[in-house]
């Protein structure tokens, strides 16, 4: 089976839920899911530092979502190939969130015979089958931060075609700071 959607897990981001129990091994997640976003910041980070870029490309959320992480290191794999290619390291690329929120299912058995096998909501706890990032309404997904104007255009681009990627809706913020 596949994954499933980021929202068939969280709808609304309230604080995580954190398991009570009399039996304290059972009141923890045992085991974290190995992180999928390998880089954070890419390009050229000493001209970002120095104050050289002129635009800055700001991906924002427009609601409260939860990403999977899985969602954000294919989105990041496309804009670094786009950006690297075009630009060849003239440019500043970073991912702003961190995926801290362990996803948890509970795996329920289906068809003939799954009844007998099936213990229903009895420890429902569930297992770790992934990380997610808790994105909240005007928070910064991506940041890149590029020259001149062509270089604008291309990153305008590279953010265009990974929308599709993401869940929820999404803005681009623009800001021009020379």
């Amino acid at each position: 089976m596949g994954l499933r959607k980021a929202s068939a897990y969280s709808r609304k981001l309230n604080r995580p839920y954190t398991r009570k129990s009399s039996v304290k091994s059972k009141s923890y997640v045992k085991t974290v899911p190995n992180q999928l976003v390998v880089k954070f910041k890419m390009g050229n980070i000493k001209d970002y530092d120095e104050g050289r870029m002129k635009y800055i490309l700001i991906l924002a959320s427009s609601e409260d979502i939860l990403i999977r992480d899985n969602a954000l290191e294919a989105s990041r794999q496309h804009i670094h190939k786009i950006l690297e290619e075009e630009l060849q390291g003239q440019f500043y690329f970073e991912v702003k969130v961190y995926p801290h929120h362990i996803i948890r299912e509970k795996k329920m058995l289906t068809g003939a015979g799954a009844d007998r096998m099936s213990t229903g909501m009895t420890l429902s706890f569930g297992m770790p089958i992934g990380r997610g990032a808790l994105v909240k309404k005007n928070q910064a997904i991506f940041l890149i931060a590029v020259e001149n104007e062509k270089a604008r255009k291309i990153a305008l681009n590279a953010y265009n075609k990974i929308k599709a990627k993401l869940p929820g809706h999404t803005r681009i913020v623009i800001e021009k700071l020379k």
